[in-house]
Order: C-alpha cells, then structure tokens, then sequence
C-alpha cells in the first residue's frame, strides 16, 4: 500500500532516481490557511546536503501545489503536491544492478515483485519520505489552529544518550539535539564513522503538545497502535516506544501507573495514551533508528541469480539516517493527530449536535 490514513488520506509515489516524487493529501478541510513558505520550510528541515552530518546529494525539495488551494486556502478537494529530483547520479548504482546490498530492501523487493529498480533503491529509498514531509507541514497547519504542536530531536547517537531534552535547543543543532552537552560527542561519532567508512544509528525523541482527551478507537484503530504502524513504516526504524515503552515491563504497578489530581496527572509514564485514547497529557514517542544500510566497506552478499559475491558501495549516503529522520517522525506523528481529529468528531451525538445546529 502506498496510502495511510482514514479521514485524512495521503498517497504517495515517485522513486529516488525517477522524475519526481508527490503526495496526494485527501480530507483537508476547507478553509484552513495554506502557508506555502512555511511546508518548504519543513521541507528544507530534512533536504540532504546541509552538513558534513548528512548526505553529499543536494536537492532543492522544491515543492510545487498542483490543485486543492485557492488563493492561499485548502477547497476541501485533494491537495496534490510534487518534488522535482534534480541531482540524481544513477550511474552510481550500475555496478550493484545485479546485486544485493546488504540491510537494504533490494532482496525483499526483487522477491516481492521480480522487478529490480536499482537506483538508490528506487520506490524503497529514504528520498521518498520527502512526499510524506510535505503532507505533514499540511497536518502541522492545521494543529496549529486547535493549538497543538508537534517537535522532535535526537536524543541518542551510537549509543551517546542525551540527558536533557530541550526542544527549541534542538531547532538550532545542525543534528537537531536535544542536550547541547552531549553534541559534541554525537557529532564525533558520526564523523568517526563517516571517516572509517561505516554508519551508525540514532533515536529520535517526539513530542506532541495540546492534544485533547478522546483521540483515537478503542479496539482497532488505537492511537498509540496507529502512531507506532505510521512511525515504523519509516525508513530504518527498528522500534517505537510510547512513553515508558520496554521500562515499563521492568517496572512494578504501583510506580508505573499515573496518579490523577484535580489539575492533571502526577506522572506520565504512559505517554499521554491510555487504552489507545489520548488522555490529554503531553504524547511522548521514542524512535530507534538502525544505522544506514549504505557503506562503503567491502561486504558479502549475493546476486539476482544467488550467486555469492563480495562488493563496495559507491554513491552519497547519510552516516546517521536518523538526523533526517527525526522531522519524518514529526510529519507522520502530525498526519495521525490531524487524522484522528477528524475521526473524533462524530464519536458522541453532543458533537454532532453542536455542530449541526
């Protein structure tokens, strides 16, 4: 499936090395202010070729509006936008046209499909998470008019964790961290292993402010469920957590649980979702990044015909996904929360009536 969503549904599509690559976003409603300079500025957040810390590959991830906006605002008709590539090097990849990368989705996909699109991993390639940044600035809109924000940084880099997490620090970092003390060292680690030809991983810290009580379905569309299916079809994530996550499994009961007060709870262990509805405490989601597939070191692999080989990559590559990564989970973090507004507004017959009458 190339499309997520219920009452705001997104479809992408596009390749790394193809023409272009879009988003067809559906459900907007009308009238919501469409701030063009502010998605590409969203844009420009998680574009490559900004630092050392990222891909040499530079793209403009100029977005263009196609249709679902008149002078300046959403119709309620589908909102189409594309991101032209323009610096694409598909010469790069002709000498693994036959071979499989290792960590990468090319086996899984020639298996799948028996079709082989070897260009930077084609419909599989990180590229395509662009589209999905663009639908989200269009989420984030309209947050922004109920009050709700979403943010996110690096907490963690090849396993230097951060022991503060400042979010407006995090806007200034060029590897967007949340604990100025721990930069340095998290910058280091990924020149290290950008120097010795390797990559390493990263978490990314999300945090979403303002939601109200009641988002999301109690049995099979929870919102914690639908935040964690949304997070992980990201590139490279390997596990989410919600609040606590796997601490919670080595905690007792009488220290897990949220105590209530009349102004709110005493703690938030889980993460602002109980019983997969929102309870209007802060949401907190942790997500762990592997380190990119794509190095430089000679590896063992196989061919398109199983035959064993060894091989080295070429090209341009991020030597820690994660950095980037970190606005994709802001994007498809703001996607659920708008979506399941919109959902929740049929859930009693008090909303219905006011709204109608």
């Amino acid at each position: 499936m190339n499309s997520f969503g219920m009452k705001l549904r997104f479809s992408t599509f596009g390749e790394s090395h193809g023409k272009a690559l879009g988003v067809l976003l559906d459900g907007v409603p009308a009238g919501l202010d469409i701030d063009e300079a502010f998605i590409q500025s969203e844009l420009d957040r998680r574009k490559p070729g900004k630092s050392e810390f990222e891909t040499a590959r530079k793209e403009a991830d100029k977005v263009e509006i196609l249709s679902g906006v008149f002078e300046g605002k959403s119709t309620g008709t589908p909102i189409a936008m594309i991101i032209f590539n323009t610096n694409q090097k598909s010469k790069d990849y002709t000498n693994i046209k036959d071979v499989f990368r290792p960590g990468h989705a090319d086996f899984t996909y020639f298996h799948k499909y028996g079709i082989r699109d070897y260009r930077g991993g084609g419909r599989s390639s990180a590229r395509e998470t662009a589209a999905r940044v663009a639908a989200g600035a269009i989420a984030k809109l309209m947050l922004q008019e109920l009050g709700i924000s979403v943010k996110s940084g690096i907490s963690e880099v090849a396993g230097i964790a951060s022991e503060v997490f400042d979010y407006e620090a995090a806007k200034s970092s060029i590897i967007y961290a949340l604990d100025a003390n721990a930069e340095e060292a998290q910058k280091e680690a990924i020149l290290k292993a950008k120097n010795e030809h390797d990559s390493v991983g990263g978490v990314s810290r999300v945090l979403i402010a303002g939601v109200p009580v009641g988002l999301g379905q109690p049995l099979y569309y929870k919102l914690d469920g639908v935040l964690a299916d949304a997070i992980m079809g990201i590139n490279a994530v390997k596990a989410v957590e919600i609040g606590d996550g796997v601490l919670s499994a080595r905690a007792m009961g009488s220290t897990n649980n949220d105590a209530i007060r009349a102004d709110g709870f005493e703690s938030n262990h889980s993460g602002g979702i109980l019983g997969g509805i929102s309870s209007g405490d802060d949401i907190v989601l942790n997500v762990y990044f592997k380190p990119t597939p794509s190095i430089f070191k000679t590896q063992h692999t196989v061919t398109t015909t199983n035959e064993e080989v060894d091989f080295s990559l070429k090209g341009r590559h991020d030597p820690c996904v994660a950095i980037r990564g970190t606005v994709v989970c802001e994007s498809m973090a703001a996607l659920v929360i708008a979506d399941m507004l919109l959902l929740n507004m049929g859930s009693n017959m008090k909303g219905l009536l006011k709204y109608y009458n």
